[in-house]
Parts: structure tokens; C-alpha cells; sequence
């Protein structure tokens, strides 16, 4: 069974910058594709970032590309967040597929989730 823990999240200003953590435990995901997602009260989970299971592709939302860089080592995932604005608040959740998948946005292709770390961001 894998546990992925998020952490880093907080409260920042528009302009300011954070950086998620991902720690995942249980087994290793070295060779697993993962990702980032968020969701906003009252809103629908949104893709936001994803890395595939071997480093080589990474694929970002519109909303995100050129204020987001996601990255990994070892088997934990990190999530830079520049340039925040206020339409970034949400709860961001750290997912992860089986082995050797996609950078997909598809959520339904991530078997392994955590329990999300809230970003909110003052106008």
C-alpha cells in the first residue's frame, strides 16, 4: 500500500511563492508516474501538474505553464509555485499511478492519493 503526505502549503499573497512536498511511503515510485491536482471550494478537482514514471516528460494546466515546475526525487514529489494568485487557492492533493504510466491530467489513471495541503492566496 502507498501513503502519499502532502505538506508546505499555507497562506501567501498574490506575487509570493511556495513549494509543495510530496512524501510517499510503502513502497517505492520510482518508476511511477505522479502528479499534482487541486480543488477549490465548491469547484471540481483540476489537473495541475504531472511528471511521467521515468522523469522524461512533465506536462502542466494552461493555467499553471511558466508559474509551476513540478519535479522528483526519489520517490517524493515536489511542486514549486511562483507568481502565486489568488484563483491558485485551493486544496492541492499529490497522486500517484501504477507503474510506468503517463504525465496524464487524467485523474482516473492515479490509483494512490493524499489527503491534500491547503494554498491560499490574499488579493
Amino acid at each position: 500500500q502507498v501513503q502519499l503526505v502532502e505538506s508546505g502549503g499555507g497562506l501567501v499573497q498574490t506575487g509570493d511563492s511556495l513549494r509543495l512536498s510530496c512524501l510517499a511511503s510503502g513502497r517505492t515510485l520510482r518508476w511511477t508516474a505522479m502528479g499534482w491536482f487541486r480543488q477549490a471550494p465548491g469547484k471540481e478537482r483540476d489537473f495541475v501538474a504531472a511528471v511521467n514514471w521515468n522523469n522524461s516528460t512533465f506536462t502542466y494546466a494552461d493555467s499553471v505553464r511558466g508559474r509551476f515546475t513540478i519535479s522528483r526525487v526519489s520517490d517524493n514529489l515536489y511542486l514549486q509555485m511562483d507568481s502565486l494568485k489568488p484563483e491558485d487557492t485551493a486544496l492541492y492533493f499529490c497522486a500517484a499511478q501504477g507503474p510506468y504510466g503517463g504525465a496524464v491530467s487524467e485523474g482516473s489513471h492515479y490509483h494512490y492519493w493524499g489527503q491534500g495541503t491547503q494554498v491560499t492566496v490574499s488579493s
